[in-house]
Order: C-alpha cells, then sequence, then structure tokens
C-alpha cells in the first residue's frame, strides 16, 4: 500500500505546483510582456488618477452625459465580482416591466425626443458589464447631452464619431463607441 501512496502523493504535488505555480506565472508573464495594457485592467488614469477601466462600463445617471447598457449584476451595477445576465427570457413579464421602465425613464430624460430606443439602451447584456454602446444609441442621446451641456448637436456628434470604433478584424460585431471615453471628452468640453 505505501508503495502506491507515494507515487500518487508525489505526482499530486508535482501537478499542484506545475498547474498552480508554473502555469500561472508563465502565463501572467507572457501577458504582461505582449499585452501589457490589457494584463493592467485597461486602466484609464487622468491627471494621475485611476477614473475607470476602457473593459467595465460605470453607472452614469447625470442626464449631462451618455449612459451606458443597463447592469444586471448585484448588489451593485458594473459590479465585476458579480458579472451576470438577468437570465430573463424574452416572454418573461419581469424583463418586459424592466425594459418598459427604462425607456420610460429614457422618454422623461429627454422629452423631445421621439426616436425609436436603441435596444441596447433598454437591455442588459450577458456579462452585465458592457463599457460600449451601438453608435445608434450614442447618436440617441446626442439632442438631450447637447441641450443640457449647452452645446451644439454637432459637438457633441462630434464626440461620437471620434470615439466609433470598428469591427473586430472588419468582419466581427457591430460598430460601437465606448461611454467612458466619450463622457471624459465631455467633461472637458463643457465644464457646466
Amino acid at each position: 500500500m505505501k508503495a502506491s501512496i507515494r507515487p500518487a502523493v508525489s505526482l499530486f504535488v508535482a501537478l499542484t505546483v506545475v498547474t498552480g505555480v508554473v502555469y500561472p506565472l508563465a502565463v501572467t508573464g507572457v501577458a504582461k510582456a505582449a499585452f501589457p495594457d490589457q494584463a493592467a485592467g485597461s486602466l484609464i488614469v487622468e491627471n494621475g488618477k485611476t477614473v475607470g477601466s476602457s473593459l467595465i462600463g460605470q453607472n452614469f445617471t447625470d442626464p449631462k452625459f451618455f449612459w451606458g447598457r443597463p447592469s444586471a449584476t448585484s448588489p451593485m451595477a458594473y459590479n465585476g465580482q458579480g458579472s451576470g445576465g438577468s437570465n430573463l427570457g424574452p416572454l418573461n413579464p419581469a424583463l418586459t416591466d424592466a425594459v418598459k421602465g427604462r425607456v420610460e425613464a429614457l422618454r422623461a430624460a429627454d422629452p423631445g425626443n421621439q426616436a425609436a430606443v436603441p435596444v441596447d439602451l433598454v437591455t442588459t447584456s450577458a456579462s452585465g458589464l458592457d463599457p460600449e454602446i451601438s453608435v445608434a444609441a450614442a447618436e440617441y442621446q446626442v439632442p438631450r447631452v447637447a441641450r443640457l451641456r449647452h452645446l451644439s448637436p454637432e459637438v457633441v456628434q462630434g464626440i461620437v464619431a471620434r470615439h466609433i470604433r470598428g469591427r473586430l478584424l472588419g468582419i466581427f460585431g457591430e460598430p460601437r463607441v465606448n461611454v467612458l471615453d466619450m463622457n471624459l471628452e465631455l467633461r472637458h468640453t463643457n465644464a457646466s
């Protein structure tokens, strides 16, 4: 019995060292060398202070700023430790009520805007952490942001245009904009 336990324990210790120490250190080292910004969390630093990450959304509620996609994380919005969607199906009454409430909030914030509300402004994503919205969702918000910041719609539209990211490799996904990037530029464009 002793002869069979010793090799099993030795193999367990060896595999623990390889898969629990050597492999994670090697992957982390390669990531830091090849992708230093991403490995550090893609943090956005302004005036020496970290203001966010380009990979995780933030809960903007002031109507003077662009609003991101709703978050389904708990106990607070955009909680990286609670990543996950609501898992509500399209026929679930709770989802229908949540979407109706979000549409009403958007209409209340900009009563003159009669355009169709883009779906990504009223539905959560699978992760609940999306930092980006569609170009249509950003353009829907231009009149409100321009009016409240006393800017021309063309100036705010220019901010949207400067932050459009195209499709991945030119074919995957849809053009999109990072909400934090646009709001940082807005903050510097108008201090009101």
